[in-house]
């Protein structure tokens, strides 16, 4: 099962971001959880300090960046286990 985070203050970034998880996840029947994470003082004890920011598994993946579709496909199936 796949745990994701989005970072960010809700900005259309942010948003797109969150979306195009929930688009990815579904498209590729990924068993997984989407948490949007906006409260600031969370963001650098999660270890984001540029949004939009990506956690899959407690795992920083991206932040201050938005990946493409397939990046963000290979990230979830490479932290994907069953």
């Amino acid at each position: 099962m796949l745990h994701i985070k989005v970072v960010g203050t809700g900005c259309p970034t942010c948003q797109r971001l969150e979306r195009m998880c929930r688009e990815v996840t579904e498209e590729n029947q990924f068993n997984a959880t989407i948490e949007k994470v906006t409260d600031l003082n969370r963001f650098a004890d999660l270890g984001i300090f540029m949004t939009p920011g990506l956690i899959i598994n407690d795992e920083v993946v991206s932040s201050g960046k938005m990946p493409d579709r397939n990046t963000l496909k290979n990230w979830m199936e490479k932290r994907n286990h069953p």
